[in-house]
């Protein structure tokens, strides 16, 4: 029974005036059992006849059958597909991974058949053991001899059942008594049914097998059978296979080797993270700097009361016939205070005044304000009390002061109950409020009266500074600045006043900082496309290192899609190590920046963060990409071929 049918084929290499032929019209039929040596001078063409057999090359033209299915027909991943079921190769030069142990190396192409971990491994130990290695199963390949190398070969080859043994000048690399073990092993293996093709030029090899076939300049010239023995033993191995297990092995074999490529080259790889790392620690410092600012900001105009408006004399700040005119009035803030959109409405007289207290004297900004001030504006009593509606009523001389009074006046004592003179008018102090830094410089002394008592004992002017409104929670901001902007305008028949509205500041604030931090982190991240393209260059160079270990992996059944695998992860393993390693740089230039800063500190974002993991793993994808497809798309025999 024919295993093998080829029918004319011919194989040309090169184009236009360099096309060589290397085969001619080769015909030839190889039965299931059969030992054949191909024997011929260098250049004679036997090795690409082998190769075209064991689906690592392809002929210019012919008909080749394999169980009378043409293998002409099949695309890159079938032709996988029959190397990793049909075929076992012994190369010359044994072509182990180093990485790998003796049985990671045997058990290799069961991974790529789907065979679960449990059972490849317990096969390759015991194919090792049957060729006298049990003893060497943990051994890398420089522990190990070349006779002993080539024994691990041939057990890779018997893995997924090595149905057809393809051997490329086996004992080339040997020493006499090794090539000789090789040898028997090799007959043992035919009187066990395996088709072996064995490529040699020494004849005294080629007289193992009971069919030699010579070839001279690319054509068959002598074909003969030394005996008509030939074993019909089903040599396909009794494996369970599991489909889950299938991707699994793969995807940790891919992870597995593309672990140890890095290791490998340490310093290349650092080198090669580097574009990634200071691109992620730049954008997550950035973003965590702008955080920072943002809430800084937000919190001072918070603090000046949240979801307020103050409406000010005047067409807006420099205005200088503000002050003289003082259209603002009284009634002003209660008409607004009686708007369904407004919780309340407080007016604001404030003058500067020589406050006296005892032999000392200061100068004291005086605050004008209603009862409500203090929780519109968000004061927070330290000590004592505020004032209520009848002290604003009655025209009470009574005083809330600033903590920062209380230090330059009292800093002994307590100020509750104590009379200060602020423009030779006594003022008895009920309250202490926390100072607000947003109102004035930190240095002014601060006293909160009623307004009314600043305006008729105080001052004695009844025009009033400016009106601070509440907005109702439920009410759009924009929308009731709109609304009390209409209505004062229709009261005073002109627009001679302007609104400040603090959540507009913020939203402004809000918008500006976001600008910022998408413009400099937009910055940053030229850093990480430069970082991707250092990845794709070394996956580039990594490639062209490691072709042969393609090539090897290929013959003994890996597919595109495993070589593409392998170097796309590879690739996103660099620059996922290069984006955490940022991350960390990040938080510890934070958490050293926030221990020198009281102004304000850095505030990390897990959005940021986990962007900057994703990002890093797409600059991975993306440019991993085009040398892993690269590798996937490499000729086998091209790339067994290169050193």
């Amino acid at each position: 029974m024919n295993i093998i049918e080829i029918k004319g084929i011919n194989k040309f290499f090169g184009e236009g005036e360099n096309r060589t032929q290397v085969l001619k019209d080769i015909d030839l039929d190889i039965k299931k059992g059969d030992f054949i040596a191909i024997i011929g001078q260098s250049g004679s063409g036997k090795s690409t006849l082998m190769n075209i057999i064991g689906c690592l090359d392809t002929a210019t033209s012919g008909s080749y059958k394999i169980d009378n299915q043409e293998v002409s027909h099949l695309n890159r991943d079938q032709l996988s597909d029959l190397r990793q079921q049909k075929f076992g190769f012994i190369f010359q030069r044994y072509n182990l991974l180093s990485t790998l142990s003796a049985v990671e190396n045997v058990a290799l192409p069961a991974i790529y058949a789907g065979v679960d971990q449990q059972a490849r491994l317990a096969r390759a130990a015991s194919l090792l053991d049957k060729l006298g290695l049990g003893d060497k199963l943990e051994n890398k390949p420089s522990q190990l001899s070349g006779g002993q190398q080539q024994r691990v070969s041939i057990a890779r080859a018997l893995m997924n059942g090595g149905e057809i043994i393809l051997a490329d000048e086996p004992t080339g690399a040997l020493d006499s008594k090794s090539g000789e073990t090789v040898m028997e092993i090799l007959t043992q293996l035919h009187s066990e049914g395996h088709t072996i093709i064995l490529v040699t030029h020494d004849k005294q090899v080629a007289n193992f097998a009971n069919r030699i076939i010579e070839i001279k300049d690319g054509r068959i010239i002598e074909d003969t059978r030394k005996s008509d023995l030939i074993a019909h033993k089903d040599t396909t191995p009794k494996i369970n296979k599991n489909a889950f297990s299938f991707y699994k092995d793969q995807f940790m074999e891919s992870f597995k080797m593309s672990v140890n490529a890095i290791l490998a080259h340490k310093m290349r790889s650092l080198l090669t993270m580097l574009g990634i790392i200071i691109g992620i620690t730049s954008v997550v410092c950035v973003v965590a700097l702008g955080n920072g600012s943002q809430q800084k900001i937000l919190a001072n105009i918070n603090s000046m009361g949240t979801n307020t408006m103050d409406i000010f004399n005047g067409t807006g700040f420099g205005d200088r016939r503000a002050e003289k005119n003082q259209n603002l009035t009284v009634s002003d803030s209660d008409i607004l205070a009686k708007q369904s959109y407004i919780e309340s409405s407080t007016p604001n007289s404030s003058v500067s005044g020589t406050l006296t207290y005892g032999s000392q004297s200061f100068t004291a900004q005086v605050y004008g304000v209603g009862e409500q001030y203090f929780n519109v504006k968000g004061l927070i009593t330290v000590t004592g009390k505020i004032f209520g509606a009848n002290d604003v009523a009655n025209n009470e001389n009574v005083a809330v002061i600033d903590d920062n009074t209380v230090d330059q006046i009292f800093p002994n004592s307590d100020p509750i109950g104590q009379i200060l003179m602020v423009n030779k008018k006594p003022l008895k102090v009920i309250g202490v409020a926390k100072s607000n830094n947003n109102m004035g410089s930190s240095s002014n002394l601060k006293i909160y009266i009623p307004y009314t008592t600043a305006m008729n004992k105080i001052s004695g002017n009844q025009k009033i500074d400016s009106i601070t409104v509440k907005i109702r929670d439920d009410v759009n901001s924009t929308v009731a600045e709109k609304g009390l902007t209409n209505l004062l305008q229709v009261r005073h028949g002109k627009k001679d006043f302007f609104v400040m509205n603090t959540d507009t500041i913020k939203q402004t604030i809000e918008a500006t900082t976001n600008t910022m931090t998408l413009l400099i982190s937009s910055i940053a991240l030229i850093s990480l496309v430069v970082g991707g393209i250092g990845v794709m260059n070394i996956m580039l160079v990594s490639v062209t290192e490691r072709t042969k270990e393609i090539g090897v992996r290929m013959a003994i059944g890996a597919r595109q899609a495993n070589i593409l695998q392998q170097f796309l992860i590879e690739a996103v393993l660099i620059c996922l190590i290069g984006g955490v390693t940022g991350i960390l740089l990040s938080v510890l230039f934070g958490t050293i920046f926030n221990l020198f800063m009281t102004d304000f500190t850095m505030i990390f974002s897990s959005f940021s963060i986990i962007s900057a993991v994703l990002c890093s793993t797409l600059i991975g994808v993306i440019f991993g990409y085009v040398p892993a497809k690269n590798a996937s798309q490499l000729n086998p025999i091209n790339a067994l071929a290169r050193e």
